[in-house]
């Protein structure tokens, strides 16, 4: 319902989507692109977390980070390459790729496939409607014929502790956008955020001290992964300590350095703390509890990524919690959008595995780079997860540094190979590589899980000599002995 005094109306369109990150423009495209009338609803920036606080600002600043440390380990370069980075330069580029923190650019692209874009906070108001509130405070009623797709992401979460909100700590978010090199950078998590940002921040002129509840890195990995970047980020500079938590923080000069308390009784000085602990999903201010479903949870979805229980609404990327990842996201995007449309025009859908949808690759195929140097990628299961769900499996690793690309690419390489066989079907479950270049071996990978391809298949794909890549021959001829 509206509030006294504001302005109403009201607004019909087959397909509303509230969200306008990478995700919601995809659901926005493939309804368009079935002739769907389509409504986008975004509350901050068009482009969302992606564009201008996640994946482009913080690859844009690992980029010079990782081509100085691969040029230093290629003879006849590295000499040049000794030197500091220009960090005003880093953070200008970075600017640059996060559009300088505005979206004229993504508005005029959502406008260009026909979706009309609505600035203000969506939120459910029944089945199939949704009110915006905008910045001046009116309100905007939007029914759909068909359905409603809640896009609205996940949140960084900063934990409960004594001290947090004068410590005014960093998330994700003010880790991507800062304007200078903090001298003392303490960072709490060691999962991707965590070492992307060790790694960038180290490299522009900060003291990185990360703290880690666990044992070690990249535990969502294999445990050579952690490994290897960890070794890394020490011999980098970078401080790593496992095993410790964070008990309380203390601020008291507002432009003053902050004091971290660990369980073990230590205290670190620093003067920015960044908190990379995890992510929550955007649906607490949803409206959800107008439609029987909890505010602040995460949605469960089918694999056409329906909501269970409705026949209308649409829960797509990180807030279904399936694989919180862009180009997840993007992809749950496309199997919602056909759909929907599917639906809409009563025609058969194909929800079988791998069918056109059903979000298949959610379940065993999901990729993941993580822009470290060495670069950590993994496709599908670890080993430990075959384990778990029950499969008969064998893991085949190799020395990434013994294939002959990898001594070209670099002068000491250090890297490591593995895959995991099921050994019923002889089919790969999941692959992950770890070393320098490496992120670009990934989609072969996720190529070969995807597809389910035979091993005896993959015998026959033949790697150009003398690539990195040799190591798909390398990790066959290991298996088959």
């Amino acid at each position: 319902m509206t509030d006294a005094g504001k302005n109403s109306e009201r607004s019909a369109y087959d397909v509303v989507v509230i969200g306008a990150g990478p995700v919601g423009e995809n659901v926005a495209d493939r309804a368009r692109a079935a002739g769907l009338s389509t409504a986008v609803v975004e509350s901050e920036l068009v482009g969302g977390e992606c564009s201008y606080w996640a994946c482009m600002p913080s690859k844009a600043l690992l980029r010079p980070v990782v081509a100085r440390a691969d040029a230093r380990r290629v003879p006849g370069l590295s000499a040049a390459v000794q030197g500091p980075l220009d960090v005003e330069a880093v953070l200008a580029h970075r600017d640059e790729e996060a559009s300088h923190w505005k979206d004229d650019g993504q508005v005029a692209w959502l406008e260009s496939v026909g979706a009309d874009v609505h600035r203000g906070t969506g939120r459910l108001t029944g089945p199939r409607e949704v009110t915006v509130t905008a910045p001046d405070g009116t309100e905007h009623r939007l029914t759909a014929r068909h359905a409603v797709a809640v896009c609205t992401g996940s949140r960084a979460v900063v934990p409960s502790l004594p001290g947090v909100e004068e410590a005014r700590p960093w998330t994700s978010r003010e880790a991507t956008s800062a304007k200078e090199a903090p001298g003392r950078l303490v960072i709490v998590g060691g999962g991707v955020v965590g070492v992307e940002m060790a790694t960038v921040w180290q490299a522009l002129g900060s003291e990185v001290t990360l703290l880690i509840r666990g044992s070690g890195l990249l535990p969502k990995m294999e445990p050579f992964a952690g490994e290897l970047v960890a070794d890394a980020l020490t011999e980098a500079g970078a401080r790593i300590r496992t095993g410790v938590s964070v008990t309380a923080l203390r601020r008291p000069a507002p432009d003053g350095p902050v004091t971290v308390e660990l369980d073990d009784g230590d205290r670190i000085e620093a003067d920015e703390i960044l908190f990379a602990t995890g992510r929550a999903p955007r649906t607490d201010d949803l409206g959800l509890e107008t439609i029987g479903l909890e505010p602040g949870s995460w949605l469960t979805v089918d694999d056409s990524c329906r909501v269970e229980g409705t026949d209308w609404l649409y829960a797509v990327g990180d807030v279904n919690h399936r694989a919180l990842l862009t180009h997840q996201g993007k992809y749950q995007a496309r199997i919602a959008g056909a759909a929907i449309a599917a639906r809409t025009g009563k025609t058969p859908l194909d929800t079988a595995p791998w069918g056109a949808h059903a979000a298949t690759a959610d379940h065993g195929a999901v990729p993941q780079v993580v822009f470290t140097d060495p670069e950590a990628a993994s496709v599908g299961l670890t080993l430990a997860e075959a384990e778990r769900a029950g499969h008969r499996v064998r893991a085949v690793d190799h020395n990434l540094a013994a294939v002959a690309g990898s001594g070209l690419y670099a002068d000491g390489y250090r890297g490591r190979a593995r895959m995991i066989v099921d050994l019923d079907r002889e089919i790969l479950l999941g692959v992950t590589f770890v070393g320098p270049g490496i992120g670009e071996l990934l989609h072969s990978a996720t190529i070969a899980v995807a597809g389910e391809v035979p091993i005896a298949r993959l015998w026959h794909a033949v790697p150009a000599y003398p690539t990195i890549s040799e190591v798909w021959l390398r990790l066959l001829e290991a298996f088959r002995g």
